[in-house]
């Protein structure tokens, strides 16, 4: 009776135990770590998932600015863009609210919306190897000025290929030196995401559908 009384309770503890464990790494996979405002969001590839990230921040209510091919330079000229025109292969939207961040603020977080598109970069007139030292500049610069970098991949398996690949190269340019990671589970089916984001230590958040970033985002800038 004694021995199955402590088979028992040493069950029990065991149970507690190993439940613990298993819940910290969800806990600590989904903390959602905050971000501050004014942002940026922009395309790790040109393809049309940056239009999704926009459309999810405006049904938050987050205003951003947005550019598909920005560079150091622009970025450096803060909230306004200053002041550039839409054009072939460039596109510009500020929707920043000016009173509260005037022309010229410093960007304090930038969101890469990552995917690969042959026909955009083609479009804006880069090659693979052209966006991949682009997004570079843009990483070093914002890693030097503390600016916070969220890498969002939403577009699934078919902006996913094998190793080398453009898609993956495109996450290779920016996920290893995100601050943040969010990706839909379609995205990260083989797990890359989440061993990047182990390997790093960056936060990562895994959701079903694009839409859920709505929240995500209410939560990151409030």
């Amino acid at each position: 009776m004694k021995y199955l009384r402590k088979s028992f309770y040493f069950l029990i503890i065991f149970s507690v135990i190993a439940g613990l464990f298993s819940i910290f790494p969800l806990v600590a996979q989904t903390k959602i770590p905050k971000a501050s405002l004014p942002v940026l969001t922009t395309s790790a590839g040109q393809s049309n998932d940056v239009n999704t990230i926009n459309i999810i921040l405006e049904e938050a209510g987050i205003k951003y600015d947005y550019c598909d091919v920005p560079d150091v330079d622009l970025i450096k000229s803060g909230v306004g863009l200053a002041d550039r025109e839409s054009g072939p292969g460039f596109h510009v939207e500020v929707y920043t609210d000016l009173s509260k961040y005037p022309k010229g603020t410093p960007y304090k977080t930038i969101i890469f919306a990552i995917g690969a598109s042959l026909k955009g970069m083609g479009a804006s007139g880069l090659t693979v190897e052209a966006e991949e030292a682009r997004l570079k500049r843009i990483v070093d610069y914002c890693q030097k000025n503390k600016i916070f970098i969220i890498a969002v991949h939403v577009g699934g398996s078919a902006l996913r290929g094998a190793p080398g690949s453009d898609n993956e190269r495109m996450i290779d340019a920016v996920a290893p030196y995100a601050d943040y990671i969010i990706v839909t589970k379609d995205s990260n089916k083989d797990g890359r995401f989440t061993n990047i984001a182990k390997a790093r230590n960056i936060p990562l958040t895994e959701v079903d559908y694009a839409l859920d970033l709505v929240n995500i985002f209410k939560q990151v800038f409030q």
